[in-house]
This record gives C-alpha cells, structure tokens and sequence, in this order.
C-alpha cells in the first residue's frame, strides 16, 4: 500500500514538474505530512528526482522553443552561488525551522495566485 502513495507522489510531482510549476510544492509535503520523512531528507528526495525531471523537462521545452538561452548564464551563476549558500543554511537549521519556513513559503505563494486570480 506504502507504494501506491510513492507512485502517486512521484505521478503528481513529475506533472508538476514537467508544467514548470515545481513538483517539490507538492512532493515535500507528501513526503512529509503523509508519509513521516524528516524535512531535510524530504528536501534531498526532492533536489533528486527534480534533477531528473529537470533534465528531461528542459530537452523537451528547448526542442519546442519554449526556452530562449540570451542572459542565462547570469541566471545559471547566481543560481549556483545561491544554491550553495542554501545548501550550507540548511545544514546549520533544525529540521522543524525547515518546515515551518517551507509551510509559510506554499501559504504565501497560494495568498499571491489567489490574488492574481481575482485581480483577472
């Protein structure tokens, strides 16, 4: 039964992921409300299988049009820089400082779609 709930999670966060939304808004809860992994676990969980999809997403966007190259490479430097620097805050913090930053992260980007929604 356990792997139904790992298909589903991997099923969701992989169409997530493929639109460009970020199939970690959903994978780490998943993995962390319902099925009880540890926040820094659901977080490098997450950093792995979106490699993956990331990969397969971009062929795919790039073969379509979909992704223009000009100035990316200050996207991809600062990204990096910045990826780091999260990288090594998070092994310094709590596990439960993790969840609470990452549950006010999804309620503050559900506050600006919803707005943007009635602002249509």
């Amino acid at each position: 039964m356990i792997y139904f709930f790992y298909i589903l999670a991997g099923f969701i966060s992989g169409i997530f992921g493929g639109l460009g939304m970020g199939g970690g808004t959903l994978l780490i809860p998943v993995l962390t409300i319902f099925l009880g992994f540890d926040q820094k676990l659901s977080q490098g969980i997450n950093l792995l299988s979106f490699l993956v999809m990331a990969i397969i997403s971009i062929y795919i966007h790039y073969r379509n049009g979909y992704i223009v190259t000009k100035n990316i490479f200050y996207i991809i430097i600062f990204g990096v820089i910045f990826s780091i620097v999260g990288a090594v805050c998070m092994t310094f913090l709590p596990s439960k400082v993790l969840r609470i930053s990452f549950g006010v992260f999804l309620v503050l980007l559900a506050v600006m779609e919803f707005v943007k929604v009635f602002k249509k």
